[in-house]
């Protein structure tokens, strides 16, 4: 595996850069020919169906499997010939982490702190104790593990994969099974970090990681089917979705458009005389200059509301999986 190509010199724009990673199992690829690039400093959500492959990029980023080809840097960092010195870069919390649950909170970060903290002895207490404010976990630190809500537990986990100050957190759906408030403080949290380190998450909320994440991979089948900014993603895998309020002959307005070469889909959300017309359009330039006039054309239809819906993550993503978008 040739990787003279990973040099500290990219590491020092990027946390994550593969190239061609890939792992097969027996026939089959589970990553294939994966490149990856996550910037340093940013919040990158890693997303798929399940099976997609994100799980086992973890571990091949962590050392836990070796590729079957291709190479990968952690800032600049072989993650095979380096191992080693890559895993004391990173923090990582699994999907579903597993504490004492007799030891406190504080106990549990200083036990974790004993084997990756690096730094004077005297500064693991220091080092806790900003762990627990960071999590919100300060008013609780000599409550018993077991007595700690999802949320709780999940806030200590990224305490504890941020003890030693690593430069890259990998995470495992750190806020799957929280509920709407317990996932508000997590995603709080991740924005924070990435002031002094790298978060590198999997999750399927997609609302999630648009309101956090800076960039976003799309796995389908093993390979990177979608990648950049969520701005990127938006602009360029987006279909546009007009919604238009409306009295009449809903049928024939949707065979009227169905007809239009810039028109993807239209669906009605009603019945036949009083609904939602959704259209989804190919050519938003096509659609701006030409639907609201077609519409208002047709002496069967009394129009109330005209808006134009901007497309969201689920959009892209339902459309990348589908395998009706690549970038």
């Amino acid at each position: 595996m040739d990787t003279s190509h990973l040099t500290e010199s990219s590491g020092n724009v990027h946390a994550i850069l593969t190239e061609g990673l890939t792992k097969t199992f027996g026939e089959s690829d589970v990553v294939s020919a994966l490149d990856l690039v996550v910037p340093r400093n940013s919040v990158f959500g890693f997303l798929g169906p399940n099976g997609a492959g994100k799980t086992t990029t973890m571990k091949m980023l962590l050392g836990l499997t070796r590729p079957s080809s291709g190479s990968g840097s952690v800032y600049g960092m072989d993650i095979i010939a380096q191992s080693p010195a890559v895993r004391r870069r990173i923090g990582y919390l699994p999907q579903d982490p597993k504490f004492y649950g007799h030891m406190t909170a504080r106990e549990t970060l200083r036990f974790a702190a004993g084997f990756f903290f690096v730094g004077p002895k005297d500064g693991i207490e220091s080092r806790v104790s900003e762990m627990l404010e960071l999590v919100g976990l300060s008013e609780k630190d000599d409550r018993p593990v077991k007595t700690f809500s999802g949320g709780e537990m999940q806030r200590l986990g990224i305490a504890q994969a941020q003890i030693h100050k690593p430069d890259l957190l990998i995470l495992d759906e750190p806020a799957a099974a929280l509920d709407p408030l317990g996932r508000r403080d997590v995603l709080a949290i991740l924005e924070r970090l990435k002031e002094t380190s790298t978060v590198f998450y999997s999750t399927h909320i997609l609302d999630d990681v648009q309101r956090v994440s800076d960039a976003v991979c799309i796995l389908r089948d093993g390979r990177a089917a979608a990648q950049g900014s969520i701005e990127e993603l938006l602009t360029e895998n987006g279909r546009t979705t007009y919604e238009v309020v409306a009295r009449g002959n809903l049928d024939g307005a949707r065979n009227l458009l169905d007809a239009e070469p810039w028109v993807d889909e239209v669906v009605i959300d009603g019945d036949n005389t009083s609904g939602t017309l959704r259209i989804r359009v190919l050519d938003a330039d096509q659609a701006e200059a030409h639907l609201q006039r077609l519409l208002l054309a047709d002496d069967s239809l009394v129009i109330s509301e005209f808006k134009r819906r901007k497309p969201d993550l689920e959009d892209v993503f339902v459309s990348v999986v589908e395998g009706t978008t690549d970038a």
